[in-house]
């Protein structure tokens, strides 16, 4: 929090709020007590005059954040996969904020590739267009190497970007410091760590390595399924502040009236899109966090093809089990398994009643099972769930919000294709295809194999453990300071054991 800049961010903060009328939109969606609403409008109203106008085609919130520039936008939209911060309805609003910005210019962007490259563009490029797309963050380009031909799309960072995000974020932390000593009460929401969250997403983001990183890994991830691309990185053209893809032919998914005269399937589409991104969190437990209709294309063969990989989510392989579990125990109307589920992965303490909490899911599930096809959502299904989850007691747990969030717009864009589509019907394949290869007996097989094999790594270490232990019972010392290598070489002994058993047991099968 250095430097005299961050009083007057946060005075030109509080004033374009206050002028575009989204002060009191935040205040009321985060519920603020007394104490801090009256120093925002302290902060606020005799500014207001100093704030900017903003858009008044947007809502009150995207209207103040595209107006105070590029970090402020980023961090709306990293809010909107936060309803636990910033309240459901405004989470959904600030979805629909939009980072189109005023590109920079050809020449700019050609200079920083030169000083990344460290050599000439046109010693790399035969052809570099004007940007075709600019963003907060970055602006994208079509070029052609010199080399091959290929078409590429070339992105990169706006220069003296890392600086101004640094000098806002910087402002962030004394907003959040504000916040928290005015009302005691909103350290619940835990200001400063949510900024501590922004900030660790941007500065990855501000580095296109990463993102490229994730493009690889993705493409690695998806290589074999049908009728679905990621762009080939070009990693020797890659650097901190650009990052080269192979070219991506094809037509937005929002362009319905151009998929229907290329005559492609768009009840298919709408199917693949969802289908997709369930077996990329369940299968791979790394996928696409931002699949809207910008970030997809169709292919002239018909494939989908992603793009923008700067926001990916990540679910461990424990909690795409359970997550199955509780789709699965949905889709079957089994209320009973589902709130078994929450109490056995532990999710909900286990003080709670079972019963209870299985009547509380039925009041979820059954009225969106209700509705006709075309209503049913699942996105809406996981923010009841999220919501009687926390009246039992269950903590907040970012990475299934974010997979929320992505259900929500991934469910848009297939609706937009097919708008009868049964968004449950589509998902139960995929959901009972993860089950049947992770939650049965070739799973636990597999599980105990992993098991042996990581136990196996003690094998060597047995004899230096065991000699270990014997000069310990030799030579006892006090008992404050109890020696652990005898429970060691024990829990050793008996993995080692158990482990020779189970790779026993396996070979059978």
């Amino acid at each position: 929090m250095k430097g005299p800049h961050n009083i007057w961010r946060l005075v030109r903060t509080g004033a374009t709020f206050e002028r575009t009328g989204a002060m009191g939109a935040v205040l009321e969606a985060m519920e603020a007590p007394r104490s801090v609403r009256i120093a925002a409008r302290v902060l606020g109203w005799p500014f207001a005059f100093l704030g900017l106008r903003g858009d008044p085609s947007l809502p009150p919130v995207p209207r103040a954040l595209n107006a105070l520039g590029p970090a402020y936008i980023k961090f709306g939209q990293i809010l909107s996969t936060r309803p636990d911060v910033v309240g459901t309805d405004l989470a959904k609003e600030l979805q629909v904020l939009q980072d189109k910005l005023p590109p920079f210019s050809r020449h700019e962007a050609k200079r920083v590739i030169a000083h990344e490259m460290e050599r000439p563009v046109d010693t790399i490029f035969s052809e570099f267009s004007e940007p075709v797309a600019a963003a907060s963050i970055a602006q994208v380009h079509r070029a052609r190497l010199l080399e091959t031909g290929q078409d590429v799309a070339v992105k990169v960072l706006r220069p003296g970007i890392e600086r101004a995000f640094r000098k806002d974020i910087d402002a962030f932390y004394l907003i959040a410091w504000f916040v928290e000593a005015l009302s005691p009460s909103s350290r619940r929401l835990k200001p400063r760590d949510v900024i501590r969250h922004f900030e660790g997403v941007v500065m990855q983001e501000l580095d296109l390595r990463i993102e490229a990183s994730a493009a690889g890994e993705f493409a690695a991830n998806t290589a074999k399924d049908d009728g679905f691309e990621v762009p080939a990185v070009e990693w020797f053209l890659s650097s901190r502040r650009m990052m080269t893809l192979a070219w991506a032919n094809g037509i937005t998914l929002s362009d319905l009236d151009a998929i229907d005269a290329a005559g492609h399937d768009r009840r298919e589409l709408g199917t693949r899109v969802l289908q997709m991104f369930l077996r990329h969190a369940l299968r791979d437990g790394f996928f696409h966090a931002d699949m809207h209709h910008g970030n997809l294309k169709v292919a002239p063969n018909g494939d989908i093809v992603a793009l923008d990989f700067g926001i990916m989510g990540r679910i461990d392989e424990y909690t795409r089990r359970v997550y199955a579990e509780i789709l699965m125990g949905f889709i079957r109307k089994d209320y009973r398994r589902v709130a078994e589920v929450h109490f056995e992965a532990g999710y909900v303490p286990s003080d709670r009643d079972v019963g209870e909490f299985a009547q509380a899911l039925r009041s979820v599930g059954e009225p969106i099972f209700g509705m006709e096809a075309s209503k049913i959502s699942m996105g809406r299904l996981l923010a009841y769930l999220f919501e009687v989850t926390e009246r039992f007691g269950m903590e907040t747990r970012t990475e299934l919000i974010l997979l929320q969030r992505t259900m929500v717009v991934v469910e848009g864009v297939s609706r937009s294709l097919n708008p009868d589509v049964n968004i449950w019907t589509v998902a139960q394949p995929v959901v009972e295809e993860y089950i049947r290869d992770n939650v049965g007996p070739k799973a636990v097989a597999r599980d105990l194999f992993h098991t042996a094999r990581v136990l196996a790594r003690f094998g060597p270490r047995l004899p230096n453990l065991a000699e270990a232990a014997l000069l310990a019972q030799a030579n006892p010392k006090p008992p404050e300071r109890k020696n652990p290598w005898p429970e060691r070489i024990g829990y050793a002994l008996a993995g080692s054991a158990a482990g020779a058993g189970i790779i026993a047991v396996i070979a059978l099968f």
